[in-house]
């Protein structure tokens, strides 16, 4: 099994909602949903905030994806998503059982969104443990899946 896991977006805008409050909202950068899984720790979040600190998926002037976040002075929003590790391999219904248990996936998603600050990014993140609506622009479109 994996680590860490991210879905990572390339935005020009996005936000997140928790009922009727904008609780984080970045213009261009990247949205990045977070899965957990049971055997991940802070040395593993710490490595995949850096993977997504210096991941060059930002146009240079030759319309070549070789920028990162840092260079271009972008922010990152972070929020957590369970289901990234949802197993929909039989059935109809989805199995969460590889999913971190919100206990152990909330200070790593912290740890990560941290991690990401001392970088020097300029970070957003939705609420733990609340019903959220994230609205994006996606870039390109250009989405990623990055694993620890």
């Amino acid at each position: 099994m994996v680590g860490v896991r991210a879905l990572v977006q390339r935005v020009s805008s996005a936000r997140v909602d928790v009922g009727d409050e904008t609780v984080g909202r970045i213009g261009a950068g990247l949205c990045v949903l977070i899965g957990v899984t049971h055997t991940d720790d802070a040395v593993l979040a710490g490595r995949l905030a850096e993977r997504i600190w210096h991941l060059r998926v930002f146009e240079d002037r030759a319309g070549l994806a070789n920028r990162s976040v840092e260079e271009v002075g972008g922010a990152v929003l972070v929020v957590s998503q369970f289901t990234l590790y949802a197993d929909t391999r039989r059935g109809r219904r989805p199995s969460f059982v590889d999913a971190a248990r919100p206990e152990v996936a909330e200070p790593l998603v912290v740890a990560l969104a941290d991690r990401l600050r001392d970088l020097g990014a300029q970070v957003a993140t939705g609420r733990f443990r609340a019903e959220m609506r994230v609205e994006l622009v996606n870039d390109g479109p250009f989405t990623l899946m990055l694993d620890v």
